[in-house]
């Protein structure tokens, strides 16, 4: 949509190597991230390796797959509308999860006179002015439609199953929220304490901002048992009455819709369909990739284990709690590694005890849905990946040899140039950029300076986090 603004900020999602512009946005409108992109592409100069318009229409083994490893691509030119085969030692798909959407059915949907739209299609307010709405779904897309219509729409009825739990994008002292929240030693906090007392106290700080039970979207499950919800703008939405909240849909009319409650809204112009989506690859022949309501076996969620020569990878089919542009950056830094035989893969039996062990975990904690089932915590992830190529901050190492550096990767935010710091792929400029982590998160808010101004701010959150970590160890080790 037009409209839509990141939910990661730019010091958190940038790519490890190449600092977002100082004077971008924190939370960047998706215009700034296609500047990025460009930008990005000159700096390495990767223009004349990218070819646009261009489709894979399918990926085979080669005919001396066996011995070589080999893919035969099939590759259309949409242009000169040509195809042609090509052979390739290794294949990387980055298709991402966001690949076919996902359009559920509902009891009398067939019969209704409105117009039913899936989220993806939705592009901007123009035509919904003064119409009845209804958007099923309370993930990301469906509250940034629902609040956007919110502004514009005679009424917006948002309608969810579950309930949500509302994250929103600024934090403590006016900061991105996962500059506050993405920290190495909140990391080992989280760790050592009990999942129950960690969901009660990020329960409270949500709920210190408005009351999820009296607004009607509480869930039954606990706020770190799904994936956050993230809107700055619902409880302003729902206060002035732009949106009212509602149970899940039962059955559609010819002209409403009805609720699992019993109320009926009649005269309902449109409804959205913020259902998510369903991945898998149909380019690739069958059976190379299996994935069935979004569970797919991949070795870290990269590698197929049953690609005996580690020459297919997939890159971005993951869901993080945080950004999601370094974790791509660093399992195609480790997926480069493999394919040169500089780092090696487990075995199959391996492979697939490590796939078991995190569907478990998974399961464990969230709620079932399609929607979790490629969840990773984002500290968590990055140092797994990290431990593969060689780069992961040794903090040991560092208390050693730059001990103020050392405290700001063990303190501050957990940025991408913390996997620049050593081991392969090392980068000169990353010890400066994590020092200037914080200048360049303040400077694009320096266009009016107030007298006294000071970033007092970051450092009492730092002193806060701090006691906060020591009291919970010593709550853990003596209570």
């Amino acid at each position: 949509m037009k409209s839509t603004i990141i939910n990661t900020s730019k010091e958190m999602m940038c790519y490890s190597d190449f600092p977002i512009p100082k004077e971008y946005p924190n939370f960047m409108h998706n215009t700034f991230i296609m500047k990025y992109f460009h930008l990005y592409v000159e700096k390495f100069d990767l223009r004349k390796h990218i070819k646009f318009r261009h489709e894979i229409v399918h990926i085979s083994q080669s005919s001396d797959h066996k011995v070589t490893g080999r893919w035969s691509v099939k590759v259309k030119d949409l242009v000169e509308d040509q195809e042609w085969m090509e052979d390739f030692d290794g294949v990387i798909i980055c298709t991402g999860h966001h690949a076919k959407k996902h359009e559920p059915s509902f009891p009398g949907q067939e019969k209704f006179r409105g117009k039913i739209i899936h989220t993806h299609d939705y592009r901007d307010h123009k035509g919904y002015e003064d119409k009845r709405v209804v958007v099923i779904g309370v993930g990301n897309s469906g509250n940034d439609v629902a609040t956007e219509l919110g502004r514009i729409s005679k009424q917006v009825y948002l309608s969810t199953r579950r309930g949500m739990w509302v994250l929103n994008r600024v934090d403590q002292y006016g900061l991105p929220i996962d500059i506050v929240s993405i920290r190495r030693i909140l990391n080992w906090f989280i760790k050592i304490m009990p999942f129950n007392l960690m969901c009660s106290i990020g329960e409270q700080r949500v709920n210190s901002r408005f009351d999820h039970a009296r607004y009607g979207i509480q869930p039954e499950h606990r706020i770190f048992s799904q994936h956050p919800t993230v809107n700055d703008d619902l409880p302003n939405r729902i206060l002035s009455g732009g949106i009212i909240i509602k149970p899940n849909v039962k059955q559609f009319t010819e002209t409403g819709v009805e609720f699992e409650d019993g109320t009926f809204e009649d005269n309902i112009d449109v409804v959205f369909l913020a259902t998510g989506y369903i991945f898998g690859f149909p380019f690739l022949d069958e059976g190379v990739i299996k994935v069935k309501d979004n569970v797919v076996d991949l070795y870290k969620y990269v590698w197929p284990p049953n690609s005996p020569k580690s020459s297919l990878a997939v890159l971005g089919c993951i869901q993080p709690l945080g950004a999601i542009f370094p974790i791509s950056e660093l399992q195609c830094r480790w997926v480069t590694r493999v394919f040169k035989g500089l780092a090696k893969l487990p075995s199959k039996d391996e492979m697939y005890a490590d796939i078991q062990r995190k569907r478990e975990a998974m399961a464990k904690r969230y709620v079932k849905s399609q929607r979790h089932t490629i969840q990773v915590d984002y500290i968590n992830y990055m140092d797994e990946l990290a431990e593969q190529v060689g780069c992961k901050p040794d903090l040991v190492k560092l208390f050693c040899s730059d001990p103020s550096l050392a405290i700001e990767v063990a303190t501050g935010p957990c940025t991408p140039y913390q996997y620049r710091l050593m081991g392969p792929g090392k980068w000169d400029g990353a010890r400066n950029a994590i020092r200037t982590t914080m200048d360049r998160v303040y400077y694009p808010l320096g266009t009016r300076k107030v007298e006294g101004q000071n970033k007092a701010g970051h450092g009492l959150l730092k002193m806060l986090i701090f006691v906060i970590v020591i009291v919970a160890v010593l709550f853990k080790f003596f209570f």
